[in-house]
Order: structure tokens, then C-alpha cells, then sequence
């Protein structure tokens, strides 16, 4: 059981918390690179664990992340112009370049030297996979950039978006790992007898620890000695892979295509103790075959947000009870709650903002929520020791994948996915 002491540890993410110090050693995904579309356009608003933030390309491309207050009185520079290589406070015209430095100061005579002593909290970033990252922790700690397979992939087979959740990053990267639950809050058709309660409801784990976090096992009985195995693989501190498919459009003539192979996961990113960003990637596994058409129109409506070009904006929140839709649920689905990402953001945020932990009875098949909460403790010891946390280097994970299968009964499960799981991007 979790204890109090141990929650509080896990989930505080703010500078100078034991947690804070853990996560500042990663690269965090701050924002899409799409909502920074060009040189000197708008800065965009970024909370990254606890700390008030604005980003901004700047006329050169480059992008900077800093303080959002500027240091002179403290106005937002959110509200900045973003011109001539750098982002100008309204209030008073003080200006600073992507590094934090002020490179001007039209408000103090023209002789002062006052703006060569001034410089905001500026974080290094980079742009990979269609996403901006940001490392916040000490200088002299930074590791490579992250480096997955979906990070790799054509921008004909890859997409990632983002959205808000109203809850501790913890819990929902647990709702991420849980994989029992989806035999229930996923199951979206009740009249398909040959899904729900004939594939076991009750998968047996297994939790296989790696450099980087753990690989565990998702087995369930299938019927005639098969056994449908579902390996994902999770990096941390807020990384989950899982393996997918997309059906592929009719063909001409009214037939179907293959359905495309994909990989597909989460990145949890904590805002601040009580929210957190959820960036949704998935990516098509084979070089040779893209995202069939309209499958990203189809991916942001299942998050819940209507189309594309909604941004981190969603109609199912708490207030409106995420939209359930009792006669939904009493004819269709288990939920009543319409797209797969939407039920998980529904129940996760049902808990409130931080779970009591100490509260919960947990299971069998809670086996990798109870290994992700010994991984968070032991980070936080050894980095507390002045030791590298698992998953900063990306040498550890840059070649795997997670893979789904039928197997026999008896059969090895590691074996059978050696080769599946092996990047090929």
C-alpha cells in the first residue's frame, strides 16, 4: 500500500520537491512545434512542473522558453511583441532573445549598461517529432534528447497531438499502464458477443524491469489453447508504448485493405501537482505503408475535442460529467462515454485532482502500477544520491517497440516477441 508520506513524495512536482528534482533531470515535451508556426508569430503560454512559462519563435525560427514575468515589474510577456530576433515586453519595452538575455532596454538612457546585468530564466529546447522539448534541470546533467522510434518516423506516418487533463500526472500515466481496464471502460460495441466476456477479463502481468522503466506482459486466455499476448513497454518518467492498428478505407471495388500496423502511446507531462499535458502519438510501423486518409481527422475527434484545429481544447470536463450518455451506456457502451481517450480522461479526473492512494485495495492485475510507483521512489533516492535516474539515456530504448500476438499456451512470451519488438525506423 502506498502511504501518505509516499504520495505526497510521488506527486509534488514543483521546484525544489524531491519528484521536481527527479523530473528536471528528463527533457519534457512542453508543446506541439504546429502551435509555434512561424517566425514572429504569437508566444504561446507553457506551465512545465510548477513554473510559469511563454514560448516563442523567434525571426530567425529558433525557439526560446522562458520566464513568463519580466523581471523588471513583473508583467507578463505573454502579452510581448514578438519581433527582431526577440520577445518585447508591452509595459516597458524590455526585450530578450531565446537565451533570456535583455538585448534592450528603450526606457533607460542610451549610455546605460543596466540591460547587460539583466537575464530571465531561459530553458535549452529542441524540436524532434513534431514536438517542442525542454530540459529544466541542471546544466551540467543534460542527456541526449529522447530518441523513439515514432520520433523517427515520415511525417506520412506519424502524428501527435495534445490535450489537458485535470489531474496528477501520476495517476494518469497509471490509467496509461493499467491494462485490465480495458476490457471494460474500452469495450464500445455490448452487442459483439464474441469481445467482452469471451476474451478473459482477468489478464495475468507480467513485469519485466529494463534500463529505461519496464516492459510488462498483458496475457489473456482466448479460447482453443490461444493466448493473446499484448507486451507494452513504458520509459521513463511519463513514456508508454503500446501496439495498434488502424483499419485502412474501402478499397476500390468496395473491398478492404490490410489494416495498417502501428505503434501508438503517451507522454504525461506534469503542468503543475493537480494538471497535466497528454501528448497522444502513434505512428505506422511500416516503412512502406502510411496512415491511410482522414485517420488524423479521426484521431482528434476520438480525444474528445471535435476536429482538427481545436487545439488543447475538449468538450468532455467534469463540469458537464464528460457527457455520459446513459442510454449510450445502457445499449451501446460499458461507459457512455463516446472515443477511447475520452473515457480515460473521464474516470482518471473522477478520482480528483491527486488519488489517496493509502485509500486503494489493489490487485493481481495492478502489478505495473505497483512497479511504476517502486521505480518513482527509487528515482527519487538515487537522485537524491547524486546518481542518473533510469531512462535519460536514449541508447536504452532507441531501438524498441511494443507488439501484440496470439501465442499458444506454454509458449515463451519473450522469445516471441524478440523480433517484433525491434525498431525498424
Amino acid at each position: 500500500m502506498t502511504t501518505r508520506e509516499e504520495n505526497e513524495l510521488i506527486t509534488r512536482v514543483g521546484p525544489g520537491t524531491p519528484m521536481g528534482n527527479a523530473l528536471r533531470r528528463y527533457w519534457m515535451p512542453a508543446l506541439l512545434a504546429s502551435e509555434l508556426p512561424g517566425p514572429d508569430c504569437p508566444p504561446v503560454r507553457v506551465k512545465l512542473l510548477g513554473e510559469e512559462l511563454v514560448a516563442f519563435r523567434d525571426t530567425a525560427g529558433r525557439v526560446g522558453l522562458i520566464e513568463e514575468f519580466c523581471p523588471h515589474r513583473l508583467a507578463s510577456l505573454f502579452l510581448g511583441r514578438n519581433e527582431e530576433h526577440g520577445l518585447r515586453c508591452v509595459y516597458h519595452g524590455w526585450k530578450f532573445d531565446v537565451a533570456g538575455a535583455c538585448v534592450d532596454m528603450p526606457n533607460e538612457p542610451a549610455a546605460s549598461s543596466f540591460k547587460d546585468r539583466i537575464h530571465t530564466t531561459a530553458y535549452p529546447v529542441e524540436e524532434k517529432g513534431g514536438v517542442v522539448w525542454a530540459y529544466m534541470g541542471p546544466p551540467e546533467k543534460k542527456p541526449e534528447l529522447p530518441d523513439q522510434e515514432w520520433m523517427r518516423a515520415p511525417a506520412t506516418h506519424s502524428f501527435v497531438s495534445v490535450t489537458h487533463e485535470f489531474a496528477n500526472f501520476v495517476q494518469t500515466v497509471e490509467g496509461g499502464i493499467d491494462t485490465a481496464h480495458s476490457s471494460f471502460l474500452h469495450n464500445n460495441n455490448l452487442s459483439d458477443k464474441t469481445g467482452f466476456r469471451q476474451i478473459a477479463t482477468a489478464p495475468r502481468l507480467e513485469v519485466v524491469k529494463t534500463p529505461y522503466g519496464f516492459q510488462y506482459a498483458s496475457l489473456r486466455d482466448i479460447g482453443n489453447d490461444d493466448i493473446y499476448l499484448r507486451l507494452y513497454t513504458f520509459v521513463m518518467p511519463f513514456h508508454q508504448m503500446r501496439a495498434s492498428q488502424i483499419q485502412a478505407s474501402a478499397g476500390e471495388g468496395g473491398g478492404r485493405r490490410a489494416a495498417v500496423p502501428t505503434n501508438a502511446g503517451h507522454m504525461w507531462v506534469p503542468i503543475d501537482d493537480e494538471n497535466t499535458l497528454v501528448f497522444n502519438w502513434m505512428y505506422a510501423t511500416d516503412p512502406e505503408i502510411p496512415f491511410p486518409e482522414g485517420h488524423v481527422e479521426k484521431a482528434e475527434t476520438n480525444l474528445g475535442r471535435g476536429q482538427t484545429g481545436e487545439g488543447r481544447i475538449r468538450h468532455r470536463l467534469r463540469a458537464n460529467d464528460w457527457l455520459v450518455d446513459r442510454e449510450m451506456q445502457r445499449t451501446e457502451n460499458f461507459s457512455g462515454i463516446f472515443g477511447v481517450n475520452s473515457q480515460d480522461l473521464a474516470v482518471q479526473e473522477s478520482m480528483g485532482a491527486i488519488v489517496p492512494r493509502w485509500r486503494e485495495h489493489l490487485g493481481s492485475t495492478d502489478l505495473a502500477v505497483i512497479a511504476y510507483r517502486g521505480i518513482l521512489m527509487d528515482t527519487i533516492k538515487s537522485v537524491q544520491a547524486g546518481n542518473d535516474p533510469p531512462g535519460v539515456d536514449p541508447d536504452t530504448y532507441r531501438k524498441v517497440r511494443a507488439s501484440d500476438m496470439v501465442i499458444k499456451r506454454g509458449t515463451d512470451w519473450r522469445q516471441a516477441v524478440a523480433q517484433a519488438t525491434v525498431a525498424q525506423i
